[in-house]
């Protein structure tokens, strides 16, 4: 009798303990916010459940919405598994500090787990988001040694990293190396990386390779391509990728019909573009929104607003992402209005200042001089990204707040907010025009040794005006001179303007010879020497020079030996003139 009953319950507690078991693992599934996840986790606890590997899988994987709190069930774990490792690895990569998967992969080698393709491509994706070049060079060693490089998705994982650090040299080889084992999504990433490092015409050779080994198209090859084709500005091309796109049936595509209207209005056929617009009887916000920018970035704000009101009354309701288009073209139209009109709306519907509609306010607002209403706007934001601090950054900077500029981009850092190409750019700009040479001298330092970004034409640029504006003349040349970008116009310019600020003949002289040496002539070269001799108090010297030039008149000094590249200019009794036949 008592062992009857003995297996009677057990029988009821193993049924119980199954039920249980099976309820908390529904309810997990189910779970949105971190309190809900709190619960049941309290609940595993009191029924012993927290140890039990598969149920604590479960629990760690919708913690990923969370990172902290998924970290803190983690870190109690004894003997993590390799599931539990990749759990952490993909939470990470998708959150704001990616940075943490990379010690994370470091402990799980560690731990002598044998590694499969998910604990890469995560890691991967990780060290792409933080543009760790060197890490993810080294993850691909140790792919290659594991073998684990023969797997399609770590090899479109490893192609998407190289693309996205824009190595695209690094991801043609990979590429190449084994052609047998890409598949389309392979071929869309590399189009992507072309397109991300501005080389369109590279696109279409990749597709015509593409089509030549059987492969076809899918909607992202097609909008690899029509991006492609906007970028070169071929109208030709577009009308045929038009053509393509209605032969092989995605002409009622939304994504494929969206970027169509984007193509028309680049190539500057807005018609064309409504035209596209008016032929989809189902339409999307994206869809509205392409159209209403495009109108706006048109300088069509007239327009762009009819067709808001058009949205509205199709019962369409409006989203961040259509009053960012309609905001662009504010600045340069001047339509203050319009963005008083779009602040307002934002007030009453109480609206929430998310990323993509706070940046675009506080742009425009900054872009407008209204800063005090730009910073309003970018306190309010309840979530930033680099974008919206870099946008404010660039606001007080142009409008000669170089100081708040500054602070405001050391808060960013402690924030914990990594600042990209771009934010550098304007933080450049904001010491040049403030007259910050020690610091803007230390965050161009910064940005190379720190954040291991190389310095583009419009970053040296910025460190030459910095220079030329505080009288480091001679510095600034021999930056110049030091740079692989020698050829480049617009630095050697930028050393001229600031010869002609301080009077600088000799110096002026030489920058002028060089632009001459390696460039057609320009009007703005021959307005800023002549600015240069003007502000020396030798306006007369430059005047004969030119005189002599027109005349074809040669003059030889027979006195005092000048300078390479002073202005020779003929003086009585001491030279002798030479005339040409």
């Amino acid at each position: 009798m008592s062992s009857l009953w003995l297996r009677n319950t057990a029988k009821t507690f193993y049924s119980d303990a199954h039920a249980l078991h099976h309820n908390l693992i529904l309810a997990l599934k189910s779970c949105k916010t971190t309190s809900e996840i709190r619960k049941i986790h309290g609940q595993m606890v009191k029924t012993a459940l927290d140890n039990v590997p598969f149920t604590l899988s479960k629990l760690l994987a919708v913690s990923i919405l969370d990172m902290d709190y998924a970290a803190s069930i983690f870190s109690y774990i004894q003997t993590p598994n390799l599931f539990m490792f990749n759990t952490m690895l993909r939470g990470y990569s998708i959150s704001n500090c990616p940075n943490k998967a990379l010690p994370l992969f470091n402990e799980l080698r560690n731990h002598g787990i044998g590694l499969d393709q998910f604990s890469f491509i995560t890691v991967l994706k990780a060290c792409g988001r933080v543009s760790e070049v060197g890490v993810g060079q080294g993850i691909h060693g140790v792919a290659v040694r594991s073998g684990h490089r023969v797997f399609v998705d770590l090899k479109n994982a490893l192609l998407r990293f190289y693309c996205v650090c824009k190595r695209i040299e690094d991801a043609h080889k990979l590429f190449d190396e084994f052609p047998e084992g890409n598949d389309l999504v392979s071929w869309n990433t590399l189009m992507g990386g072309c397109l991300s490092v501005s080389q369109p015409c590279l696109v279409f050779g990749l597709f015509w390779k593409m089509c030549w080994v059987g492969l076809q198209a899918s909607v992202a090859t097609v909008l690899s391509l029509l991006s492609a084709a906007g970028d070169i500005g071929n109208f030709g091309v577009g009308k045929c990728l038009h053509g393509y796109c209605i032969k092989i049936g995605f002409s009622f595509n939304l994504n494929v019909v969206t970027a169509l209207i984007d193509l028309h209005a680049k190539a500057g056929h807005i018609y064309l573009a409504r035209q596209v617009f008016d032929g989809i009887a189902e339409k999307d916000v994206v869809l509205w929104n392409c159209l209403i920018g495009n109108y706006a970035r048109n300088g069509m704000v007239g327009e762009a607003v009819t067709l808001l009101k058009q949205m509205s009354l199709q019962g369409m309701k409006p989203n961040s992402s259509t009053w960012s288009g309609l905001l662009s073209a504010c600045p340069a139209s001047g339509s203050i209005q319009v963005v008083r009109h779009v602040a307002s709306f934002v007030e009453e519907q109480k609206l929430q200042l998310d990323v993509v509609l706070g940046t675009a306010l506080v742009d425009v607002y900054a872009k407008c001089g209204f800063l005090d209403e730009a910073m309003d706007i970018f306190e309010r934001m309840d979530d930033k990204d680099v974008k919206a601090w870099t946008a404010m950054i660039s606001g007080l900077g142009v409008h000669g707040q170089s100081s708040n500029a500054i602070r405001l981009f050391n808060r960013m850092e402690k924030e914990g907010f990594r600042p990209n190409e771009v934010t550098f750019l304007a933080i450049l700009m904001a010491c040049s025009h403030g007259g910050f040479v020690i610091e803007g001298m230390e965050f161009f330092k910064n940005m190379v040794q720190e954040y291991g970004f190389s310095p583009q034409v419009e970053h040296y640029g910025c460190l030459i005006d910095l220079l030329g504006r505080a009288g480091m003349l001679h510095e600034a040349n021999k930056l110049i001179k030091s740079l692989s970008i020698k050829g480049d116009a617009t630095a050697w310019r930028t050393l001229l303007s600031a010869c002609r600020i301080y009077g600088d003949v000799k110096l002026g002289q030489r920058v002028k010879d060089v632009l001459n040496s390696i460039y057609t002539e320009h009007p703005t070269d021959s307005l800023l020497i002549s600015s240069t001799y003007a502000v020396a108090g030798r306006i007369n010297d430059f005047t004969r020079m030119q005189e002599m030039k027109q005349t074809n008149v040669k003059v030889e000094n027979s006195g005092a030996n000048e300078t390479e590249g002073e202005s020779m200019v003929k003086e009585v009794g001491l030279s002798r003139v030479e005339i040409d036949n």
